[in-house]
């Protein structure tokens, strides 16, 4: 990362926020919230501490970032601080849990849009999902440069369908009543806190990616400077989009038609817009969401290369091939298997809270990691630190603690499972394929 150049200013950080963070959850996230806690300002409190947790989250990462400023970002910290066991267990987990799962999530929105969209049968769901998945996994074998450019047209789009809700929407003359202390919750959940606490799960894959942010510090001309300003307003301008589209939404059509309803974003666009228009606005979506699983496999591709790069998996000689646009086909062809696999275990809502869960176990190592190398290596060159410490790393903390309890509550076996596939990795370790023969 040494040789990289340093052009990256606070609005190509800043962009870098908005783009990569925004996804299918600002869309798709509204049913299981409001069906969980039954109450509408219980639903936009859970948008609001998730956005709250995601930038203390942002920010604590950043300094990690900035110091260790390596190809591998959240690996490389994970090492750094706490050795190699627990960082390929963290590949591992992005490997056969956080990707498939997130690429599968995205692939059953696109299938469900795109069987609304042409009036399909729904039992060619999965068909349709896996058809998607394909052929993002061809042209990311393309090279990076194909990839690229689906990744800029689906940011481009994916803002349209978004602005225009949240323009019309606001003008809808319905009035909706927010308590500014919700009390109760008319929820299956027997507390307002339990409900809430099983809708930020929820709402948290809508920010899921500021994970990705800080790996771009090695780049920035100032990142003491523009690196805490780009997470934090670019954080704060996804919740007030967040925020402003769950009202339009609630302003359009009454909570209860929105509670459960897979079809909100669709529904609320034909509403404001007319068949056409929302016609319009779903193919929109559908960009944005393909824009989404685009995202997710040019990442996961590189993760199981890079790993065997490092020798950490068996048969690395396969993981390593690349073929002539310099993609790792192998690697490639084995995320989309699993993928598809993904597809058959579950629905987007389920799929979405089992990547979250496995993976904030690893975010909140990654916090604590923080103040592990202040304490073990003071001198280490900081151009960020994480303002407000340590107060600012104990809210991710405690808030991704909370997220993950209460996963464990309410989907114990959901979480477990996630929990063993995860250990399971040290079967495939090489570390202990060595200590095996000895």
């Amino acid at each position: 990362m040494e040789n990289l150049k340093k052009e990256i200013g606070f609005f190509g950080a800043f962009s870098t926020v908005v783009g990569v963070v925004i996804g299918s959850g600002v869309f798709f996230k509204a049913a299981v919230i409001y069906k969980t806690t039954g109450n509408v300002s219980l639903g936009l409190l859970a948008w609001i501490l998730a956005g709250i947790i995601s930038i203390c989250a942002g920010l604590t990462t950043a300094e990690l970032a900035a110091a260790i400023p390596e190809t591998g970002g959240m690996i490389v910290w994970v090492e750094k601080a706490y050795g190699k066991t627990i960082s390929y267990l963290l590949g591992w987990a992005q490997a056969v849990i956080y990707y498939p799962a997130s690429i599968a999530a995205a692939a059953a929105i696109f299938s469900t849009q795109f069987l609304n969209l042409f009036g399909v049968d729904k039992k060619y769901s999965i068909l349709v999902g896996a058809c998607a998945a394909t052929t993002v996994t061809g042209l990311n074998l393309l090279g990076s440069k194909a990839s690229g450019r689906i990744q800029t047209v689906a940011t481009i789009c994916k803002l349209i369908p978004i602005i225009s809700i949240i323009v019309f929407g606001l003008l809808q003359p319905n009035p909706t009543t927010i308590e500014l202390f919700p009390t109760s919750s008319s929820s299956t959940s027997s507390t307002p806190l339990a409900a809430l606490g099983t809708a930020m799960l929820a709402a948290m894959y809508g920010y899921d990616g500021w994970s990705n942010v800080g790996t771009i510090a090695g780049e920035m001309k100032n990142p003491k400077k523009d690196l805490p300003r780009a997470i934090l307003y670019g954080l704060l301008v996804i919740t007030a989009i967040y925020l402003l589209i769950n009202v339009a939404y609630l302003l359009t059509m009454p909570m209860e038609q929105i509670a459960g309803n897979s079809n909100v974003p669709n529904d609320v666009a034909t509403k404001l817009f007319g068949p056409n228009g929302g016609k319009i606005i779903t193919i929109g979506i559908m960009i944005s969401v393909y824009g989404t699983m685009n995202g997710f496999t040019m990442t996961a591709i590189r993760v199981p290369y890079a790993m065997a790069m490092k020798d950490q998996i068996p048969f690395r000689n396969f993981w390593i091939k690349l073929n002539r646009f310099s993609i790792p086909y192998f690697s490639a062809l084995v995320t989309l298997v699993l993928t598809i696999a993904m597809m058959f275990t579950g629905e987007f809502d389920t799929l979405t809270d089992f990547l979250l869960f496995t993976i904030w176990i690893f975010f909140i190592a990654t916090f604590f990691a923080v103040f592990v190398l202040r304490k073990r290596e003071p001198n280490m060159p900081r151009p960020y630190k994480v303002p407000l410490y340590p107060i600012v790393p104990w809210i991710s903390i405690i808030g991704g603690a909370y997220i993950v309890l209460a996963a464990i509550i309410t989907q114990f076996t959901l979480a477990i499972s996630g929990v063993i596939i995860t250990l399971l990795g040290l079967v495939f370790y090489t570390e202990t394929h060595k200590k095996f023969k000895k």
